[in-house]
């Protein structure tokens, strides 16, 4: 197994792209914490990995608050007595508001949860890593963090913020055996439009302008192998960079 005696926290890990990297790290050997804003449906998806002879725990955490993401990181300890993974996955969409109608909360909401979020996982979990030297993280960044419209202006600046925390975090750290990468999923058949309430009508027809190019939306368990190749060894050589899976929507 890929995954062997690691352990691995995974962030928004109750539904969605979360979900099917907790099953499939838990199936390659690792212990998993499934941390959820929604500790029930975390809940449900360790009965489901433990059902399969797999180890899990459930942990109430919302990302944006520093108590629970010092929780979610000493209770991990605490339980496992270490930590070699971290997955950055927990996020939030943005009304596909433009910046002529952006607000200081909606900003300030967005970029809690998608960058000061994984900011303060990664800066608790360093001196864990550092003491190990080793370790590896794992951000859920997206193909808008890519390109300029393929969300509002808060999502978009947030997702370019994680891919530069990955690029620098990749580089400096490299000497100490951490290794820290991202993913860039494109559409992906996930729960997170239900973050999407109230649409802005403006933004959403500039950002989904090119949605007619988009080969097919992803499944969940097609993102999650990718982030089993960034945890495991297979991908020792790859750091500090960002893999785009999105059947090649990119691309054109």
């Amino acid at each position: 197994m890929k995954l062997e005696n690691k352990v691995a926290i995974v962030t928004g890990a109750a539904s969605g792209i979360g979900k099917a990297i907790a099953i499939i790290y838990a199936k390659e050997g690792a212990k998993v914490v499934v941390a959820d804003i929604n500790i029930e449906a975390a809940q449900a998806v360790v009965s489901e990995i433990t059902a399969d002879n797999g180890a899990a725990t459930a942990i109430v955490a919302d990302v944006a608050k520093q108590t629970d993401v010092d929780n979610l990181i000493d209770t991990t300890v605490k339980t496992y007595g270490t930590l070699d993974i971290l997955v950055n996955n927990a996020g939030i969409m943005d009304n596909f508001v433009p910046a002529g109608d952006l607000t200081d909360e909606l900003w300030e909401k967005v970029f809690g949860v998608n960058v000061t979020g994984p900011m303060r996982t990664i800066r608790k979990a360093m001196p864990i890593f550092l003491a190990k030297k080793k370790g590896v993280i794992v951000n859920t960044a997206s193909i808008g963090g890519l390109q300029g419209s393929r969300a509002g202006a808060a999502y978009t600046a947030s997702k370019f913020a994680v891919v530069g925390l990955t690029k620098n975090i990749g580089f400096q750290y490299a000497l100490s055996g951490i290794r820290c990468n991202a993913i860039a999923p494109g559409g992906v058949n996930t729960n997170i439009g239900k973050t999407i309430n109230n649409p802005d009508k403006f933004g959403m027809e500039r950002a989904t302008s090119g949605s007619a190019n988009n080969p097919r939306m992803g499944e969940p368990m097609e993102i999650a192998n990718v982030a089993l190749f960034l945890a495991s060894d297979d991908s020792s050589f790859v750091n500090g960079t960002v893999i785009t899976a999105d059947s090649g929507w990119t691309a054109y």
